[in-house]
C-alpha cells in the first residue's frame, strides 16, 4: 500500500472523526472509577460516537486468527497493553490503570487515539509509567515535520523512554491512517534500521502511540486472540494521537476545540 497524502478536504473529515475520539476520552476520565466494568466504558463509548453521526472503527475489525472485534473501543488494564476486549465482569479496581484506545469514522474517514488512565489512587511507578508514555508521545510529535523522517519520530520515542528507565514495546507500531484504519507508513516506536524509513510530508496523516512497560517490551497474545500483554506480566502504558503533517508543526487531530 502506498502512502496517501490528504487534500484539506480529507483532513478536515479526519479532524472532525479524530474530535469524536476526544470527546469519547473526556467522558471516560470522567467514568472510570473503581467499581465500574469496562462493558460500561465499551456502551457509553459507542452511544458517544453514534451520537456525533459517527461509527466505531473497531467494531467488528476484522482478525485473521481470531474473531472479529466485539466491542467499540478496546480496554486493557494493568500488565495488558493493547487490544483489551470489554467485558461486564472486568471490574475495575482502585489502583489499576486502564488504556482506552478509541476509534471513529465519519464520513468515510478515520481517527484513532488511546489515553491511560489511574482508577483512583495509583502507585507512584503506575504514574510515572503513564506520565513517560505521554511524554514520549509528545516526544515523537515534537519530531514529526515536513522534511523530517519516520525514524526520526521512532528515534525520539525511544530515547525519552530509554532515559525514564522504561522499555518501549517493540511489536506493535503507529501507522498512517485516513479511510483505513491501517496505511502506509509504519512508524516504529524505536529505531529499527531494518524498518523502511520515509520521508515526512504535508498531507501526511499518521497515528503515532508509544506503549511503555515497566519491564520487558516482549509481549504475548492472550487466547481471545486479541488482548495483548507484556511476557512478565508488569505495567504497560499507552497514548495515541491521530497526527497531520503540515507545512510548519504537526496537527494534531485529536483534541477538543
Amino acid at each position: 500500500m502506498a502512502i496517501v497524502l490528504k487534500k484539506a478536504r480529507e483532513i478536515e473529515l479526519m479532524r472532525r472523526a479524530s474530535r469524536i475520539v476526544a470527546v469519547v476520552w473526556e467522558a471516560m476520565a470522567d467514568m472510570v472509577v473503581p467499581g465500574i466494568t469496562t462493558a460500561q466504558l465499551d456502551e457509553a463509548a459507542e452511544r458517544i460516537i453514534h451520537g456525533h453521526d459517527a461509527v466505531p472503527s473497531f467494531k467488528g475489525y476484522p482478525h485473521r486468527g481470531a474473531n472479529d472485534f466485539p466491542a467499540s473501543i478496546c480496554t486493557s488494564v494493568n500488565q495488558e497493553i493493547v487490544h483489551g476486549i470489554p467485558s461486564s465482569k472486568r471490574l475495575l479496581r482502585e489502583g489499576d490503570i486502564i488504556s482506552i484506545d478509541v476509534g471513529a469514522i465519519y464520513k468515510g474517514y478515520q481517527g484513532d487515539g488511546a489515553i491511560t488512565l489511574p482508577v483512583g489512587r495509583v502507585s507512584e511507578q503506575a504514574q510515572q509509567l503513564i506520565d513517560v508514555t505521554k511524554g514520549a508521545l509528545a516526544a515523537g510529535i515534537s519530531r514529526a515535520k515536513r522534511g523530517g523522517r519516520t525514524s526520526d519520530i521512532s528515534k525520539a520515542i525511544e530515547q525519552y523512554v530509554h532515559a525514564h528507565d522504561f522499555e518501549v514495546v517493540r511489536e506493535y507500531t503507529g501507522h498512517g491512517i485516513g479511510r483505513e484504519m491501517h496505511e502506509d507508513p509504519q512508524v516504529t516506536n524505536y529505531f529499527n534500521p531494518r524498518m523502511q524509513d520515509y520521508p515526512l510530508k504535508p498531507g501526511m496523516t499518521i497515528a503515532l502511540e508509544p506503549m511503555v512497560s515497566i519491564g520487558t517490551w516482549r509481549t504475548r497474545v492472550l487466547a481471545d486472540g486479541w488482548t495483548v500483554e507484556t511476557a512478565d506480566g508488569k505495567l504497560s502504558a499507552h497514548f495515541e494521537h491521530t497526527i497531520a503533517i503540515t507545512s510548519d508543526e504537526a496537527e494534531i487531530l485529536t483534541r477538543v476545540d
